[in-house]
């Protein structure tokens, strides 16, 4: 038991009880099973023995015959199992009639009569010629009943003392019977009113309970930390770098992957993120210092690229994360909130230099752009400008959209929960498109890019690189990208999109 944990065992068992009680409740007790239950057993005796002036019953007679100590007895007769009995199931010869035999020790039976029956068991099985259908003193004899599952009929009889019998309580009303095949040997089995479950159902209910518990204490015990932590937690330092765009997410990602797991330490600066291509050549360069020759890829080190990589590098290895959005942005005194696709390419062509050629104000267009190594210009001049590069821009200073807010007829370009989250600028749809993931998923929207993690070969499985590649594309992973305006890579409706062609 030492290489087995507690957590495994209470695991095991609360597997093991519902499959108990279901075994229990449908294969044993749910075969043939034959019952009785007493519902009456009381005796009307002359309460004139406490004195004269509560007497309450006279003297009971039957037939004329005044009864010495009588009693009644309803007695019901069910079918308790999942399985109906026929005449050939009772354990008794083919040539005896007789199916249930009921015997009253100290008693004789002076009057018996069926009073109730469920739907579907025929009253000819108690005519008073029916075979089987008798009493002999102290004995009643009930006929082979055919029983469905559940069905039942009771029994009512009034009885009195034999003479010889002198003790002051009768015992209990004797019931003989049995079906072949039926539980414990088929005998017939004394049940009991169970409003809730049988007794054993009860217990085995009481222990899944129990089991529910232990596991309940035994997960809070671990803390919120160890429930929410990744399978497989690694420990290291792991230097992230690249996207611009995707910085949000890798900062959200880190801090809840580093709380999660104490041995893992994620440090991020402003030099962390300084664009697609810096982050890709940070990578590079840390893999040129490797040991020659060895084929083993750095377990450290990430970079992330709003795109495939532009040049050959074979170390540098792919692994779609997410599809990123991005959205062309304006100035507020522009006037402009929609340009078609042939008038984008034409402003960035200088063929459009007024925002009055657009419907616009009377402005000129200022061009604001990020530095050329963004990955957010290069999806740019790749999705919506048909690869053509951008002209001289006005200022290169675009990460902050300050620029763009504070310059007249400024269009510059950007993530959306950037531009989303600042107050002075506003997206401009494409064609009539708004930036939405679903119009990027569906061809509609033009500007888009994939986010790409990339490794400098192949990490080894237990490095810090690996596990939190593996937590950003796990249940918790994808909610922080999600949180932050971009989709994962497997829930898209095209998940080919998402392929990193050309890297």
């Amino acid at each position: 038991m030492s290489g087995v944990s507690w957590e495994s065992v209470i695991a095991v068992f609360g597997l093991a009880v519902p499959v108990v009680a279901a075994l229990w409740e449908f294969v044993l007790a749910g075969r043939k099973r034959l019952g009785y239950r007493v519902q009456m057993d009381t005796t009307v005796r002359d309460s004139s023995t406490s004195g004269p002036e509560t007497r309450v019953f006279q003297r009971m007679q039957w037939d004329g015959r005044t009864l010495a100590d009588p009693s009644v007895v309803l007695l019901r007769i069910e079918n308790v199992g999942w399985s109906p009995i026929v005449d050939g199931d009772y354990v008794a010869p083919p040539t005896d009639p007789v199916g249930v035999r009921i015997a009253f020790p100290g008693r004789r039976v002076v009057g018996m009569a069926v009073t109730e029956r469920s739907d579907n068991v025929p009253r000819s099985f108690f005519e008073p010629d029916r075979a089987g259908f008798a009493t002999t003193d102290g004995v009643i004899s009930l006929p082979k009943v055919i029983l469905n599952r559940r069905a039942h009929y009771k029994v009512l009889a009034v009885l009195d003392r034999e003479e010889s019998f002198r003790e002051p309580d009768f015992p209990d009303p004797v019931v003989t019977a049995g079906v072949v095949g039926g539980v414990r040997g088929g005998t017939i089995k004394k049940t009991e009113y169970y409003p809730f479950a049988s007794r054993p159902v009860r217990w085995l209910l009481a222990l899944l309970v129990l089991v529910s518990v232990a596991q309940s204490v035994s997960t809070f015990a671990r803390g919120e930390d160890a429930a929410a932590a990744p399978l497989d937690c690694a420990e290291g330092t792991l230097h992230l770098s690249g996207s611009t765009a995707f910085r949000p997410v890798l900062e959200l990602a880190a801090a809840q992957y580093t709380k999660t797991c104490p041995g893992a330490r994620i440090p991020l600066t402003d030099n962390s993120f300084r664009g697609s291509v810096p982050g890709l050549d940070t990578l590079a360069a840390a893999g040129g210092k490797t040991e020659p020759g060895t084929d083993a890829g750095l377990g450290d080190r990430l970079a992330f690229s709003d795109g495939p990589k532009s040049d050959g590098r074979p170390q540098l290895l792919p692994r779609p994360v997410a599809l990123s959005l991005f959205t062309l942005v304006v100035s507020e005194d522009t006037g402009v909130r929609d340009l078609s696709l042939k008038q984008v390419r034409d402003i960035y062509a200088g063929r459009i230099t007024n925002w009055s050629q657009v419907k616009g104000r009377d402005l000129p267009i200022q061009l604001v752009s990020r530095h050329p190594g963004s990955g957010t210009r290069s999806a740019l001049e790749k999705r919506v400008l048909d690869g053509r590069p951008l002209p001289a821009v006005t200022t290169n200073d675009c990460r902050s959209l300050d620029t763009v807010a504070t310059t007249p007829g400024a269009l510059g370009h950007s993530e959306v929960g950037s531009a989303a989250a600042h107050e002075g600028v506003r997206q401009v749809r494409i064609d009539g498109y708004p930036a939405t993931l679903e119009g990027a998923d569906q061809g509609a929207y033009p500007f888009w890019e994939t986010e790409i993690a990339y490794t400098y070969g192949e990490p080894p499985a237990d490095s810090i690189a690996a596990g939190f590649l593996r937590y950003l594309a796990a249940e918790v992973g994808k909610d922080v990208i999600r949180s932050q305006g971009h989709r994962p890579c497997s829930e898209l409706d095209k998940p080919l999109v998402c392929r990193p062609a050309g890297s």
